[in-house]
């Protein structure tokens, strides 16, 4: 899939998840917010997912039912590390070589710099997270299927336009909200925009998490959003941020 495709209602499902980009920080975060919702009755597992960079990992690790810890526990590649494959190791450890049809994460393909969607009925759920983890600078790109990707926020941050259709799509954006002051305001804007191109061909409600303020201040620096500590910090935050949240 492209920059645009058909997400009829033909095959709405009841909740789906779309999820951003934020590095550890990210993964953190996303899957704090996952694991709340579930203790609140609203539970992903088993539902249509959209993963960008971080938000991928989130999704494979709910898809697989692997919990936040097993997945922040392990080794994270010394950046930046020009070595092909370095990343997609990290997520074998993880993953394996599962394949998961309900997850779909966003690359950028290379040399046209395309927003394209993969999805883990095709390929492993490794390889695919590897290729839309890849950011530019730091890690060589993924191939998967004879093609070269790099990070899907390269694009987007969320992506939330090609998310599933669903009567309730939970869209969680660690990069937007209070974080990073301007960039963060950027994200919500462009977060925002996606929104409505979602809602125009589909009939379902948004329910949505950015980092609170309190959050947001576990990471005020870029390379805060690769430290481990402040990734399962971020994960308690997130789950603390769905308790408080007003649902419907």
């Amino acid at each position: 899939m492209g920059e645009t495709g058909d997400m009829s209602t033909s095959s709405l499902s009841p909740l789906a998840g779309v999820f951003g980009g934020g590095g550890l920080f990210g993964i953190g975060y996303a899957l704090g917010v996952i694991d709340g919702l579930r203790e609140r009755g609203i539970d992903l597992t088993g539902c249509p997912m959209l993963g960008t960079s971080a938000g991928s990992w989130a999704a494979a690790a709910t898809a697989l039912s692997i919990s936040y810890l097993d997945l922040i526990n392990l080794p994270v590649p010394t950046f930046p590390n020009p070595r092909a494959g370095v990343l997609a190791a990290s997520a074998r450890e993880a993953f394996g070589e599962a394949t998961e049809s309900r997850v779909r994460v966003v690359v950028t393909e290379l040399p046209r710099m395309k927003r394209v969607v993969l999805s883990g009925a095709d390929y492993p759920l490794a390889d695919i997270v590897a290729a839309s983890s890849s950011v530019p600078g730091l890690l060589a790109p993924q191939v998967v299927g004879g093609k070269r990707y790099v990070d899907g926020g390269v694009r987007s941050g969320v992506s939330v336009d090609l998310a599933d259709p669903a009567s309730l799509l939970v869209v969680i954006a660690p990069l937007a909200g209070a974080m990073f002051g301007p960039f963060g305001k950027y994200v919500d804007r462009r977060t925002d925009a996606e929104q409505s191109e979602w809602s125009s061909h589909n009939l379902g409600r948004f329910l949505e998490f950015s980092p609170r303020s309190t959050t947001a201040h576990i990471a005020t620096r870029p390379q805060h959003l690769f430290d481990k500590a402040r990734a399962i910090e971020a994960y308690h935050h997130g789950r603390a941020e769905v308790a408080v949240t007003v649902i419907e």
